[in-house]
């Protein structure tokens, strides 16, 4: 048996405040705070908490974009949403250089990763990495030029 809210998220970006409530038949309302605007985020928003500036740049990225957090019924929910400015900027680098609508490229999982001019495989190892010993066939190490004794 499928259970789905009918309460959803209003949100006010301005305020950094969200309020559940059932939808009204004139609209999302206005803010209680600043008199704005209020957006139908959907019942399936993780509101991040006011002091959360990253939350906030990231979810007012992604409603003014059109996403939005309806799920369905029966475990379908809204899909992968960004929650940091890092990923809102991965996924809008995408959108550009694809050529893909900023809505469908916010809602992609794991974007291709972008490389720098030389590409990926140019980066070297860091200062700490080390090659694995060479062993034998018994699983012992050979032995360094250095400690190696002429027979």
């Amino acid at each position: 048996m499928c259970f789905y809210s009918r309460r959803m998220h209003f949100v006010c970006l301005d305020c950094r405040a969200a309020w559940k409530k059932t939808p009204t038949a004139q609209g999302p309302g206005h803010c209680p705070q600043c008199r704005g605007e209020l957006i139908d985020a959907g019942a399936d928003l993780a509101v991040p908490k006011r002091r959360d500036d990253a939350g906030w740049r990231a979810l007012g990225a992604v409603l003014r974009a059109g996403l939005t957090f309806h799920g369905g019924c029966c475990g379908t929910g809204p899909g992968y949403r960004p929650r940091t400015p890092r990923e809102v900027q991965e996924r809008l680098v995408l959108a550009e250089r694809t050529g893909m609508p900023v809505k469908e490229a916010l809602a992609v999982v794991d974007p291709p990763q972008i490389t720098d001019r030389f590409g990926a495989d140019a980066r070297t190892p860091g200062r700490g990495a080390r090659k694995a010993p060479a062993l034998r066939a018994n699983g012992v190490p050979n032995a360094s030029p250095v400690t190696a004794r002429a027979d």
